[in-house]
């Protein structure tokens, strides 16, 4: 029994349905971006009326607004929430769903490790979230460059969009510790929206707070687009926390997973 095919297969749907969904979200606000840079004067008043932390926890910029990728900063937010997830939902679902399913004792008397089993179903994760993120950055690369109103830089546009991996990733590691410790959950999906909404949340505190301790706290600070177009470059502070958190989650859900006592009927 190939477990990385089976659970790669178990994931089709789900890549297919948050593929769509997230160049739908980029459609819907790129189709707006026509009428904003034609009227972007009375679109910056409009936005000077908002609070500057409800600006900047939304990634608006008035000063690049008119531009397509600083208009890309302000839905991309909403991406990495999506995205976010996505990937939480997968993560906490890798084994709590064989406990709910009651197929855990079916797999574990197979002539297969436990690590063999995280593994394949790890990359069966990982694989699934690339593909949903190659899709997502071909169809906003589409999308932008039909409604471009000037010249940009396609690998400013590519190194923002693929800090939705990056930080998909860390929920996914989040979920896959979050899955191995509780011993059985009743809804995978409430544990990911609170989880994600939570992170969300303190990133707008942190745009209104004036210590920049709090970005250290959730993952949708880690990548700021204004940074990323500024200096072509990311922050090497955030890059190191992520592969540390990463690692960290990962690494703890091994160590759990082989000594725990899985339930089985």
């Amino acid at each position: 029994m190939n477990i990385f095919l089976h659970e790669l297969k178990t994931y089709k749907k789900s890549t297919i349905f948050w593929s769509i969904s997230l160049i739908v979200v980029i459609a819907v606000f790129f189709s707006l971006f026509p009428s904003f840079s034609r009227d972007i004067d009375q679109m910056k008043r409009l936005l000077e009326g908002f609070p500057e932390a409800i600006r900047m926890g939304m990634g608006i910029s008035l000063e690049s607004f008119n531009n397509v990728l600083g208009y890309y900063s302000f839905p991309f937010t909403f991406i990495l929430f999506l995205g976010g997830i996505q990937a939480m939902y997968l993560g906490i679902s890798i084994v709590s769903k064989e406990v709910s399913e009651r197929t855990s004792d079916f797999l574990l008397t197979k002539p297969i490790t436990r690590v063999q089993i995280l593994t394949s179903k790890i990359l069966a994760i990982i694989t699934s979230l690339t593909i949903t993120n190659m899709v997502y950055i071909v169809g906003t690369s589409i999308i932008i460059y039909i409604v471009k109103n000037d010249d940009y830089s396609f690998k400013i546009l590519f190194m923002i969009s693929i800090t939705l991996l990056f930080i998909q990733l860390i929920f996914m590691s989040l979920g896959i510790v979050i899955s191995v410790i509780l011993p059985k959950i009743k809804s995978v999906l409430s544990i990911s929206l609170s989880t994600v909404f939570i992170f969300y949340f303190i990133s707008f505190l942190s745009s209104r707070a004036d210590d920049d301790m709090i970005r250290y706290i959730t993952p949708f600070k880690y990548f700021d687009p204004s940074y990323i177009i500024e200096n072509s470059a990311y922050e090497s502070i955030f890059i190191v926390i992520t592969l540390l958190l990463i690692s960290a989650f990962i690494t703890a859900s091994y160590i759990i997973y082989i000594k725990k006592d899985i339930h089985t009927i």
